[in-house]
């Protein structure tokens, strides 16, 4: 006589059980009645398939968002600065002008192309890959510069890496705070995000000023050759560490507390007052936005050359400072779409989701995009290294403490994104009025 325990259930009995709960979790159809394909989020599902060029035109003209698609209007600046450039070569202000304006609508189409893509994605890997992808504008124009200006663009680059963490930290959060809490009485986020992300920027500027204080600490008692040798190595040794610490950050956020990040970006979109419109937007398909990635990518090198082959005149016949071409100029047209988007994300009240792509883009450059850049270097025989002028790493750490201590409490109002923005201008002015300092091997400046 043969018998079962029906009580008892196989592995497979199990996995099938698995499975079938977890078809029944996931929605079959999104919020428009599209039906989900698989690997997609609802929400990003556009229900359709392939490429459409009247569809793919009209949803990346009106863009993300209102300030999004305003900047779209600056897109005839792209077609003309490629004309301008090979029409008339010699014309040297004119291609900058139109270059600089250009980079604006090329980043803008990144960092839309990377939305669309990131709201297919699962979120917190989404909001990664939005980061990242809105920081290869700033890694295309490091890599421009040190292949084609050699130690020349090294100056430029120093300055670039520090005011694009500037740029994150003071005007875009302080766009941030003064947007989202000028209707409201305050904003609050989540410690996770904010004490994680400031932590690690003063940590991140703490390793990026050592190389800057051992040079001002020995520039008086060691020959300068001797220096010039060990601080290059001190910045690779600092770059690989940097790296490390990006690889720590990304598994925290992607696997052992992924959990906890999902959960914080979800309830910010429970929070969007903007929500259901914004669901109900024609989305891009899968091949579309990989498309516009592409396009957004080609558009963004073309102006990166360009405009990287206009600074040695900028900077010899117009006479603009080195330290203000990098630390204010550059990464104002590298960073827009990420400070457009970070905006827009505090109006509608989603400051987790605000503080994510501020602090995610600021330890992005310490972390990741000055480390790749320093390898560059190393490849090329060129010594990028991270040894900065003294007023730029002061300026960092003062400003890395500033924000710190705004983020403490877990709240922010218009009057700290105010302060924000007025140190940012403060900065600026400095900046402006550096005086150009005869330039050491290995970058910095000799005092």
């Amino acid at each position: 006589m043969s018998f079962r325990n029906d009580s008892i259930q196989r592995p497979n009995d199990l996995k099938g059980d698995q499975d079938f709960s977890e078809k029944q979790r996931l929605p079959s159809h999104n919020h428009n009645g599209f039906k989900v394909t698989r690997g997609i989020r609802p929400e990003g599902e556009s229900g359709r398939r392939g490429i459409h060029p009247l569809h793919f035109f009209s949803i990346v003209w009106r863009s993300s968002c209102t300030a999004s698609k305003w900047v779209n209007i600056l897109f005839p600046f792209v077609p003309t600065a490629i004309a301008v450039h090979y029409a008339l070569p010699d014309n040297h202000l004119w291609i900058f002008i139109l270059s600089y304006l250009a980079m604006v609508p090329s980043a803008n189409l990144l960092g839309f192309a990377g939305q669309e893509l990131a709201t297919k994605l699962p979120k917190v890997f989404g909001v990664l890959l939005e980061t990242t992808l809105g920081s290869l504008v700033e890694m295309v124009l490091f890599v421009v510069l040190l292949v084609t200006q050699k130690e020349k663009g090294v100056p430029v680059i120093q300055s670039a890496i520090l005011g694009s963490i500037l740029a994150n930290l003071l005007l875009c959060l302080g766009v941030c705070f003064f947007v989202g809490g000028f209707k409201r009485s305050e904003q609050t986020f989540h410690d996770a995000v904010s004490e994680v992300g400031s932590n690690l920027m003063l940590v991140a500027g703490m390793a990026l000023v050592i190389p800057t204080a051992y040079n001002s600490a020995l520039t008086t008692r060691v020959p300068t050759e001797q220096i010039a040798d060990e601080i290059n190595k001190i910045s690779r040794a600092t770059a690989i560490i940097l790296l490390i610490a990006f690889v720590v950050y990304v598994y925290f956020q992607m696997s052992s507390h992924h959990s906890l990040y999902d959960d914080i970006l979800e309830s910010d979109e429970m929070r969007d007052r903007d929500r259901e419109r914004d669901l109900a937007k024609p989305r891009l398909t899968l091949i579309e936005s990989l498309i516009a990635l592409a396009l957004a990518l080609t558009f963004v090198s073309l102006m990166a050359v360009f405009l990287v082959q206009q600074i040695p005149f900028i900077v010899e016949e117009r006479h603009v400072s080195e330290a203000f071409l990098g630390l204010i100029l550059v990464p104002l047209v590298e960073k827009a779409a990420e400070h457009i988007t970070a905006a827009d994300e505090a109006y509608d009240d989603q400051m987790n989701f605000a503080l994510s792509h501020v602090l995610g883009a600021s330890i992005q450059t310490a972390l990741l995009n000055t480390p790749l850049i320093v390898f560059v270097g190393w490849g090329l025989d060129i010594s990028m290294t991270l040894q900065f002028e003294v007023f730029s790493a002061v300026v960092l750490i003062l400003a890395i403490l500033v924000v710190g201590g705004f983020l403490r409490d877990g709240k922010s109002n218009y009057l700290e994104g105010a302060l924000c923005v007025f140190v940012y201008i403060l900065i600026a002015v400095s900046a402006f009025f550096f005086p150009e300092l005869k330039t050491a091997e290995g970058g910095g400046s000799t005092e």
